[in-house]
């Protein structure tokens, strides 16, 4: 059995964001051929769910790099690798230190909650106007964390040597471990993601490999938290707009994802 794993942004998601047609098309080429597939990004559950509606993946699908597994099948979602109480303060203090608002988010019982403080700049406005206001998250101060939260990841928004020097200091913490990348919100714009070091799409595709009972892992990414999941692959491919030491990584280097590098590979690949 075959099973494939396709990271979002930069890999299946075209430069908006979006999974063109002819993506979609494709995908319903491999259920067709009973080819199994699921999704491994480190975007949220609610995030991503927006993206995928109107293309029903069947499988457990992997959230949070790793943290969170979401099985529609049995309406089932797992938790692992949460963030603890002394290891969110010391996300939070290193953000307002810099001047930039953290936006934690927390599951429980299967809704997302995101607690944040007051916004400083633009960009931040914009990331909770553009990905949260309108969702179905509930938005709340941070002083409203409960201590008991089950808090996935902690994210922020900001100029890129702000987020590249909280990258650096977060990655100094043995318990955690930071993704960060261009934003889209706005020029010289990046984003950041902080986990838990035990949380990575890797851990998470070897145990639904294992459930499944997979044969042949094939994964598709771009960035740095994809390394965990081509590490353990069978195939590994990373689109042509992929960082460097991706590509090093991959099995082959594939067409750009603006150009639908991944579908015009697998109909190739499969046949289809």
């Amino acid at each position: 059995m075959d099973l494939i794993f396709f990271d979002l942004d930069g890999t299946l998601l075209n430069d908006a964001s979006e999974m063109s047609p002819f993506t979609k098309d494709t995908l319903l080429l491999l259920s067709e051929k009973n080819i199994a597939y699921t999704i491994a990004t480190g975007r949220t559950m609610l995030s991503a769910q927006r993206i995928l509606d109107g293309h029903e993946f069947e499988l457990p699908q992997i959230y949070n790099n790793g943290v969170t597994t979401w099985d529609p099948r049995i309406q089932q979602l797992t938790l692992e690798n949460l963030l603890n109480k002394a290891e969110i303060s010391t996300v939070i203090d290193v953000a307002l230190a810099q001047g930039i608002t953290p936006f934690v988010n927390a599951i429980d019982h299967h809704h997302h909650f995101m607690f944040h403080a007051e916004t400083r700049h633009e960009v931040e406005k914009e990331f909770v106007l553009q990905y949260f206001s309108s969702s179905k998250a509930t938005l709340l101060p941070l002083e409203a964390l409960p201590i008991d939260s089950q808090v996935t990841n902690i994210s922020m928004i900001g100029s890129a040597d702000t987020i590249n020097e909280i990258g650096l200091e977060l990655n100094t913490h043995a318990n955690l471990i930071a993704y960060s990348g261009s934003a889209l919100e706005g020029n010289g714009s990046r984003w950041i993601d902080v986990h838990h070091c035990l949380a990575n799409k890797g851990t998470a595709v070897a145990n639904l490999k294992r459930q499944l009972g997979a044969r042949n892992v094939i994964c598709f990414g771009d960035g740095d938290n994809d390394l965990s999941m081509f590490a353990l692959a069978d195939e590994s491919y990373a689109p042509e707009n992929a960082k460097a030491i991706i590509k090093k990584s991959a099995s082959a280097v594939i067409g750009h994802n603006h150009k639908d590098g991944i579908a015009h590979f697998l109909r190739e690949r499969f046949k289809l």
